[in-house]
């Protein structure tokens, strides 16, 4: 049925020639470099790049698929998490994507939350908390800019990371009754 040469013997290499995909815009570079990004005209918006990536290029991202659970766990170092699935975490990223399907159960300190979802517990999006129509969003949530599509819901306790900041310093401040004067 097989040959004996051609399951686990050694096949003789032949020289292989950077073979790419055909990407429309995409620059090309010899083999072994990266392509350059093509730079945007003045006034132009700029090309769409992922928010998880640095700007060499490099970001660890973990994939919760569907009908997975995750649970118990502490997620560390990860750039970008995509919840598809079940999330029962604690984590601090830069970002989390909570897809339709998806449920993140914890607690979470994120630059940036994009929640399709649901999202329950704590939540600090340092930067930006975006909720799509279809996602809620539910718990101690505190975030830097907020948007909330149609159909989008946001309940619990819920403050701007500056006005959390704030209500602290006025307790601080606060007169405290003198003894005596009741």
């Amino acid at each position: 049925m097989f040959k004996s040469d051609g399951l686990f013997s050694k096949k003789e290499e032949l020289p292989r020639k950077d073979v790419r995909p055909a990407v429309p815009g995409a620059a090309t570079a010899p083999a072994g470099q990266r392509p350059q990004q093509a730079e945007a005209a003045p006034g132009s918006a700029p090309a769409a790049t992922s928010p998880a990536r640095n700007a060499d290029g490099k970001g660890s991202k973990l994939i919760v698929g569907p009908d997975i659970k995750l649970k118990g766990v502490e997620i560390t170092d990860c750039d970008t998490l995509v919840v598809e699935g079940r999330v029962e975490a604690s984590m601090d990223s830069r970002v989390i994507q909570i897809a339709e399907q998806g449920v993140f159960q914890g607690t979470a300190g994120i630059d940036i939350a994009e929640v399709h979802g649901r999202f329950e517990g704590e939540l600090t999006a340092r930067k930006q908390l975006v909720i799509h129509a279809g996602g809620k969003v539910t718990g101690k949530i505190r975030y830097g800019r907020l948007a909330i599509e149609e159909g989008g819901e946001l309940s619990g306790d819920i403050g701007t990371l500056a006005a959390s900041d704030t209500r602290k310093d006025h307790r601080l401040l606060a007169p405290k009754p003198l003894a005596g004067l009741v």
